[in-house]
């Protein structure tokens, strides 16, 4: 099942997209158009990132991230990126991007708690991004590995697990970078046929 969450703040904005449905994968996603001349950043203060860790749904509330969190958060962020690149493309994992998210990992992790409604996570921003590189560990290392893809919407660099039925899911989203393919498709479909 794809998921495309997107959550809204008190004060209307989003800033971050959640298309994968897969958090180490989607934290990928907040550099976005990697192959563009000029990427978009999505984690451009620590505000960002506190906005990222609310709106995935990986804590509640977050603590207040600083300057040296943000610098965690994009090296984490590259290295799981480093170690997916090299899994889609059957290359030998990087030794430095390994030590990273291991580093990462083997932090304190986010603390769980039941209330009276449910559950929730708590913890700073360092055990947040353990949570994140723990997840890239198994998705990474495991049986999940041969289920990582690349959007095919040339312009759209974020990766997913293709869990669709006979694995042929082409998209990061249907509701975004599908649309879009769709619709230049049909486009260039009814330019074709006028220009015969």
């Amino acid at each position: 099942m794809e998921l495309a969450t997107l959550i809204t703040r008190q004060n209307g904005d989003v800033i971050h997209a959640f298309p994968c449905g897969t958090l180490p994968l989607d934290f990928v996603g907040t550099l976005r158009a990697r192959r563009n001349e000029t990427p978009t950043e999505k984690l451009a203060s620590p505000a960002d990132l506190d906005a990222w860790f609310v709106e995935s749904g990986l804590v509640p509330r977050a603590e207040a991230s600083v300057a040296s969190d943000l610098d965690a958060a994009t090296e984490l962020r590259e290295a799981i990126y480093a170690l997916v690149w090299a899994r889609l493309h059957d290359r030998r994992l990087p030794a430095r991007d390994m030590a990273i998210v291991n580093e990462a990992a083997a932090a304190a992790p986010l603390t769980t708690t039941l209330t009276a409604d449910g559950w929730m996570r708590s913890g700073t921003p360092r055990q947040a991004l353990s949570h994140l590189a723990r997840e890239a560990i198994e998705i990474v290392g495991g049986e999940q590995a041969a289920l990582l893809r690349e959007c095919g919407r040339p312009e759209c660099t974020q990766v997913y697990l293709d869990t669709s039925r006979g694995h042929r899911r082409e998209w990061c989203s249907m509701a975004t970078c599908g649309s879009r393919m769709k619709a230049k498709a049909y486009r260039e479909r009814r330019k074709a046929g006028t220009a015969a």
